[in-house]
Formats: C-alpha cells, structure tokens, sequence
C-alpha cells in the first residue's frame, strides 16, 4: 500500500468515526431535550393525559368546544404528541376525578368550566374571577391578591397560565391552568407555552408556577401578541382576605 492509499484510507476511517461521533452527539443532545420536555409536562412515553374543556352548548349531550378552544386543544395536542404521549379530551362537567395521577390541560374561564373554578379554589385561594353576568367596569376582572386586572374587549386582556402539583412527590402529575378573561386569551396562553416551554422549564424547572399574561389588542393580532406582566404565584396561592384594598390596572 503506498502513501496516497494509505492516506485516503485515514481520511475516510475519521470521516466516519467524526460522522459517527456526531450522530451520537446529536441523539444524546436530541434524547435528553426530549427527557426534559417529558419531564416539564409530566409526559413519559405512552403516559396519557386529560385536554378539559368547555361545552359551547351546556347541558348538550355532545361535546362542542369554540373555534379558539379547539385551536389551543390543537397546540396542546402538538405539544402532548412531541412527548410521544396520549391525550383523552373531556367535557368540563363530566370530569370526576383527582389530580396528580395524569397530565392535565384545563381551558376556559371559571364561570362556564367547573372543573376551572375548582381548581382556582382549591389551588389558587388567591384568585378571585368576577363573573357577573351584569355589564359594568369589573365584570370578567381578575383580583390577585390586592391587585385587579380589568377586562377591555380587543384591547387588553389577561389569562392566567399556571402549572401546579400535588403533593405527591415526583410522581405526581402536573395540572396546567389557562384560565382567561376571554376565548381567545386561552388560545393565546397555549400559543404562549407551546413557544416558550423550554425556557420556562429551565426557569421553574419542574416546580409550581403561576404567571399572569396580557393579550394586547386582539382585535388587530389576535392571540400572537402575549405580554408577561408578573409571576403572581406566591399572590395567587396566599388566600384573600374578606376585604382588601384593589389597586386597578388597565390598559395604558
């Protein structure tokens, strides 16, 4: 074998062992995103999950979701699949169960989701959502702790995204709220976690969090403007006092 024969053959055994090295490289990297992101939405392989929703109709016998609710159940679903997980969707009124032992993605505002409004009950006592179905400055506001965030239709709307546990050890699967102001301000929430999850986990890591976000003027982009406004978790678990001073936050 002479110089040149010789040579080639080097070039072409690091050529491979440097494409071989790589591949593995990326399925490690690739292998523990996925790891991470698994371990963020409580979704090992194969585990499955519940996507609670509103009925369009309530007291139908089938069930019918908005056309912003189907479209945040469609981002969940991607986000559930990537994890190589199941998802089952439920009707709000016809989920009796606890929590922790499945991943579960609640949608919609507390006064038609019941399921919703239990959970802000029982998880986040510092939460209060006016439901009055009267019209008037406050109806739709949310009171965390001692700060109201107020309702302007189109313009300024706020949803909270929360991902809670139980205290069941590691276990225990998590419950991701969306519990807006307004249809599309759920759509909006999902958008916001399918795009910003990986950040959020490295963030919060695996632990309970409660962040209040704005949709700013939906009317013009819809649910694709999301503002952070806070992290309202420790507000939002703090039970609220029979009566506090509001300090009211509108649009600027």
């Amino acid at each position: 074998m002479n110089d040149d024969v010789r040579t080639l053959v080097l070039v072409v055994i690091v050529a491979v062992i440097a494409a071989a090295l790589g591949w593995i490289a990326r399925s490690y990297l690739w292998n523990r995103k996925l790891r991470r992101k698994q371990a963020f939405f409580g979704l090992p392989e194969n585990a499955e999950s519940l996507l609670v929703v509103n009925r369009e109709a309530a007291g139908g016998p089938d069930l019918t979701v908005t056309r912003h609710d189907v479209s945040a159940l469609l981002e969940l679903s991607a986000l559930i699949k990537d994890c190589g997980a199941g998802a089952q969707i439920v009707a709000h009124d016809a989920t009796q169960q606890g929590f922790g032992e499945r991943t579960e993605f609640c949608v919609g505002h507390p006064a038609p989701n019941r399921r919703m409004a239990a959970h802000l009950a029982s998880l986040l006592p510092g939460v209060q959502v006016n439901s009055d179905p009267e019209p008037g400055p406050d109806r739709g506001a949310f009171l965390i702790g001692k700060e109201q965030y107020r309702l302007e239709a189109g313009r300024s709307e706020y949803v909270l995204l929360a991902r809670l546990t139980a205290d069941q050890g590691h276990t225990a699967r998590p419950v991701f709220l969306f519990c807006g102001q307004r249809a599309i301000t759920t759509q909006a929430a999902t958008r916001y976690l399918s795009r910003n999850h990986e950040r959020l986990a490295r963030k919060h890591g695996n632990s309970t969090f409660v962040l209040l976000l704005k949709v700013v003027n939906s009317q013009a982009y819809g649910p694709d403007v999301v503002e952070l406004v806070a992290d309202v978790t420790k507000a939002a678990q703090t039970p609220i006092p029979a009566v506090v001073p509001r300090n009211q936050h509108r649009a600027s």
